[in-house]
């Protein structure tokens, strides 16, 4: 993959480059929030690991830009242990993934492969549908009665796992499983956080969503009744 780090400790961000390149990743860091911008909105890497605490345009300011030009980037955060609303923010903006310092390389590592792996068990032409809403495997496009609907990637896997069991319950647990793959700090924030964005994307103005809670159990799509 070809990954770009926006960290402005030098030395840290040193160490996470050496540590991506020897997985065979491409690497390239900056220690600016509105050079890493840049960068990214013009070489469109395939991952940010991004600092949320850089000097003049923070992480936030950073990720905000990325979304709003729709950049499908996947973006892992990174930052200061105990700052939980820093975290639940970063995941609001549009964040896929964070990690808190410090943390074991090795496990950025594997947070950083994990949001790399892309969805392969359907086949190129598959489309999924419930009502008005078909999602394109292959190309990771979702449109809503032939809109199309702008989604971070971790959206969009989020979304898969839905629409895959079209009326299925799936828990907060189950859809944290499914799509992060790993053991969460914050899992049932996590889910909650993904859920609202997707429903603000997919069911704006709808009398009848599509995502619908099941309360004491988790989440579902299907189509209004």
């Amino acid at each position: 993959m070809r990954i770009l780090v926006i960290e402005d400790e030098r030395q840290l961000a040193g160490h996470i480059t050496r540590a991506l390149a020897r997985h065979g990743h491409c690497v390239s860091a900056q220690d600016d929030g509105a050079a890493g911008l840049k960068v990214a909105l013009a070489e469109a890497p395939d991952l940010v690991v991004l600092d949320l605490n850089l000097p003049g345009l923070d992480g936030l300011g950073v990720l905000a830009q990325l979304r709003a030009a729709q950049s499908p980037v996947r973006v892992l955060v990174l930052t200061a242990r105990g700052e939980v609303e820093n975290r639940v923010k970063g995941l609001q903006a549009g964040a896929d993934d964070y990690m808190a310092k410090p943390f074991s390389m090795d496990e950025l590592v594997a947070r950083v492969e994990a949001l790399g792996r892309r969805a392969t068990s359907a086949a190129p032409s598959d489309l999924l549908r419930v009502a008005d809403l078909v999602m394109d495997v292959r190309h990771r496009r979702v449109t809503r009665a032939g809109r199309a609907v702008a989604l971070s990637p971790r959206e969009f896997d989020v979304l898969q796992v839905l629409m895959q069991e079209p009326g299925r319950p799936f828990s907060r647990t189950e859809l944290c499983e499914r799509v992060w793959q790993r053991d969460h700090e914050y899992d049932t924030r996590t889910v909650e956080i993904f859920i609202t964005r997707l429903r603000k994307k997919i069911d704006p103005t709808a009398a009848a969503p599509l995502i619908q809670t099941l309360r004491g159990v988790g989440y579902t799509i299907q189509a209004p009744a």
